[in-house]
């Protein structure tokens, strides 16, 4: 897995190509987990360090781990662990966006330029042009912040991540980085994943709410649904124990030497993917979600209305979460995340009822398709 590939440009869609492969017996795995054991450990021996996951199948819970947390050590991985969660941040986003949309402060058919005046122009671009709803769904055309060149060599390789590791980014130095670009297609034509979409979104909740983002998830999905392992760090570079370590080849390569990456400033990542969570967190927002909890149904229909991801033949796009199809037949809504040294999954039903989260503290190797299929396909 390529080091830019890793990080915040990861997405379900990278998801859905591990996914695709030959039709297998339909149905999901029941209560049986021996398939996602057997896949979890198989992320280890390709590579991986360590994997932590939870499942969360009606009123039962599921955990387990393999390999180790820390490679000096030998510390092995908790189920407990805390872990950046990178992309997975951006259904949290986009449920604040539809809740103030549900409460007529905005609507998702307003215009980038109503809410952001003069940000987003230049070499092309056009706010007054761009819905919300286009940055959700990643049709805005923007071009993303993370593939720039001088910001990959400064953030992905290994002389500027150990540069650069704690620099302060604020999110109008990461939509400015963007605005130096041509968008990619004219808005509503194409798709294409930019993290810069959901910078602009945190900039909206702002402008709309006269609140931060990470406050307005705080106060309306965090503490109502007592995620206490669930946090936005801003520009803190720790990770909250329990944790471990995360690891990085910090190249384009998946040989060559490891580099420990757990401190970083995650500012880099802003509202699309800067927060921190654990297994079991993530699989009660995916339950609440889905459940119906925290939009009302008209939103979560805008939320779960899907458009072409790419040429992904197994995964749509909706706003913040994917529509993925498995190769036996289960459909599942989901995202994956990834920032240095972390790559992260979390997938349910449509229900949400049945959920699976997980991270692995390696972000070069490791099948995240063949956990998801063993837990819900089975072997």
């Amino acid at each position: 897995m390529a080091v830019r590939t890793a990080l915040m440009a990861a997405t379900a869609v990278a998801l859905s190509v591990a996914l695709a492969g030959p039709a297998l017996a339909a149905g999901p795995a029941g209560n049986d987990h021996t398939a996602t054991r057997e896949a979890l450990r198989a992320a280890v021996q390709d590579g991986v360090p360590g994997v932590t996951a939870t499942v969360r199948d009606g009123g039962t819970t599921w955990s387990a781990t393999a390999g180790v947390g820390n490679l000096r050590t030998g510390k092995p991985r908790s189920a407990d662990d805390r872990y950046r969660v990178g992309s997975i941040t951006k259904a949290f986003v986009s449920t604040v966006l539809l809740q103030l949309e549900a409460e007529g402060r905005l609507s998702l058919d307003d215009t980038v330029g109503k809410w952001l005046p003069g940000v987003v122009e230049g070499n092309g671009n056009d706010g007054s042009e761009i819905t919300l709803r286009e940055l959700l769904n990643h049709t805005s055309g923007i071009f993303n912040y993370t593939a720039d060149d001088d910001f990959g060599t400064a953030y992905f390789t290994k002389d500027g991540f150990f540069q650069h590791r704690y620099d302060t980014k604020s999110a109008a130095d990461l939509v400015a980085i963007a605005m130096t670009h041509k968008p990619d297609f004219a808005p509503g034509t194409s798709w294409n994943y930019s993290n810069t979409n959901y910078v602009l979104a945190g900039m909206v909740i702002q402008k709309v709410t006269g609140h931060s983002y990470a406050t307005e998830i705080r106060d309306r999905i965090i503490n109502p649904l007592h995620l206490r392992a669930t946090s936005l760090p801003g520009t803190k570079v720790t990770v909250p124990s329990p944790s471990s370590h995360a690891y990085s080849k910090l190249a384009e390569e998946t040989t060559g030497p490891t580099y420990d990456v757990t401190k970083l400033n995650p500012s880099i990542a802003s509202s699309a993917g800067e927060m921190i969570s654990d297994s079991a967190d993530l699989d009660r927002f995916y339950g609440a979600l889905l459940g119906g909890k925290l939009l009302p149904a008209k939103q979560l229909k805008e939320m779960q209305t899907t458009v072409p991801a790419g040429d992904s033949p197994t995964t749509r796009y909706g706003l913040g979460i994917s529509d993925i199809k498995l190769p036996c037949g289960v459909h599942l809504w989901g995202h994956d995340g990834g920032i240095h040294g972390s790559s992260s999954a979390v997938v349910a039903t449509p229900d949400g009822r049945h959920s699976l989260a997980f991270n692995f503290n390696g972000d070069w190797s490791g099948d995240a398709g063949a956990v998801v299929v063993g837990e819900f396909c089975g072997a």
